[in-house]
């Protein structure tokens, strides 16, 4: 009873009117983006191609919208919530089924050495050898594994299916992600998603012209915030801790525009929470920050670390696996 109560009072909490309204306006800032900005503005000046840099800036907010859809907490009707998550997503870049499959598996083996973005065993790898997976992740390989996730699902059924029994039937988190993404509808839907993102960015580029340039560095731009400040949370956080995450201190202005996600310690504690209700929860469980969201961010680039250096905490896990 109390669970179902807890459930009622979060879905009652879904500010459904601001999330709609949010809706509209990073739907309208990508319209322009690709498609007002080409065609009505830089032929009357290159001046305008600034206004690209505050678009850039609201990647990780547009980000955390979609995130609100991926648990659920856009709105209270599933199938709502799928709707919006497929159409922001399109414009985002990447299938929404790719998405909400890889953030929920996130969740599910947070800070575990199969999904940790800095862990690697030096048993197993080199430091270079690590670096440069990690780098190449943190500096826009995230967003690019999602930007092109789509391709491999145009294969035949067959050989997709064959492709994945064949390689991707061991434990490691890509195994995991693969399996979890070839059942028939999954299929379907990355498919139908994979061509609408292809079909918008042909046309963007095609409204750009001679000034794709323009359009691709304001998709590196994304490529660069959505993958550099997607582990912030997490790195250097204890390994097998699954409910771990930092909360990190931003100006509440910039903490509102990013739906709160700073205070993700408190997310991954209960993902049921609507975005608009963590600070309450926040202060009434009287927490503290664990550092400043730029601090955080920077420290990243210290690079990869050990296995062995970082404090585990088996227990929880036990207990977790043993309810």
């Amino acid at each position: 009873m109390e669970k179902t109560s807890s459930v009622a009072s979060s879905v009652k909490a879904i500010p459904i009117r601001l999330n709609g309204s949010l809706t509209v306006v990073h739907l309208l800032l990508n319209l322009y983006q690709f498609f007002v900005l080409p065609v009505y503005l830089l032929p009357l000046s290159l001046w305008w191609a600034l206004t690209l840099v505050p678009v850039a800036a609201l990647s990780n907010p547009f980000w955390s919208l979609i995130h609100e859809a991926i648990h659920d907490l856009f709105h209270p009707s599933f199938r709502i919530n799928a709707l919006i998550g497929r159409l922001l997503s399109v414009f985002f870049g990447a299938p929404f089924r790719v998405l909400r499959v890889s953030h929920l598996l996130h969740h599910r083996l947070n800070r575990s050495p199969l999904e940790g973005t800095e862990l690697y065993d030096l048993n197993k790898t080199s430091r270079m050898r690590a670096s440069l997976g990690y780098y190449s992740q943190i500096l826009g390989g995230l967003y690019l594994f999602e930007f092109i996730s789509p391709l491999p699902f145009f294969l035949p059924r067959k050989f997709l299916h064959l492709l994945t029994k064949r390689f991707f039937s061991g434990r490691a988190l890509a195994d995991m992600l693969v399996r979890s993404l070839v059942t028939e509808e999954s299929i379907r839907e990355i498919r139908t998603d994979g061509l609408m993102v292809l079909g918008l960015l042909g046309l963007s580029a095609a409204c750009y012209g001679e000034n794709w340039e323009l359009l691709g560095t304001a998709l590196i731009a994304r490529a660069f915030l959505i993958s550099f400040l997607d582990n912030v949370y997490h790195y250097r956080t204890p390994v097998d801790d699954l409910l771990y995450a930092d909360n990190l201190w931003l100006p509440p202005a910039i903490s509102a525009t990013l739906l709160h996600f700073n205070l993700h310690g408190l997310h991954h504690k209960n993902p049921s929470i609507p975005w608009i209700r963590l600070p309450e929860i926040f202060k009434s469980e009287s927490r503290r920050f664990d550092g400043g969201y730029f601090t955080a961010a920077l420290r990243q680039l210290s690079g990869p670390i050990p296995l062995r250096d970082l404090p585990r905490c088996r227990d929880q896990v036990v207990e977790l696996r043993n309810r």
